[in-house]
């Protein structure tokens, strides 16, 4: 399979809108309309090629991001069993 430049691209633009955004894969993923799984690939394997350094700050929010996700997961259940009982 030959690279092309746009996969060249790909991983950089994300990469900067997880940093930007200090977004999670998942909400990356929607954003820019692809899989979690593209996202994951571009920002671990590809980007460590083309930018060193921008790789460094990508794991770095995605770091803080993995500490920070039963917070996020235990936020979803409450809102969850809120809407359950009626109250929004």
């Amino acid at each position: 399979m030959t690279e092309t430049p746009k996969d060249r691209e790909r991983p950089v633009i994300l990469s900067e809108y997880i940093v930007a955004h200090k977004a999670t894969v998942r909400q990356t993923a929607k954003q820019f309309g692809i899989s979690k799984s593209t996202v994951h690939k571009d920002i671990t394997e590809r980007l460590e090629k083309l930018n060193p350094p921008l790789c460094h700050d990508v794991k770095a929010v995605l770091e803080q991001n993995k500490a920070e996700r039963h917070l996020r997961g235990g936020e979803a259940t409450r809102r969850k069993y809120r809407k359950l009982k009626g109250n929004p």
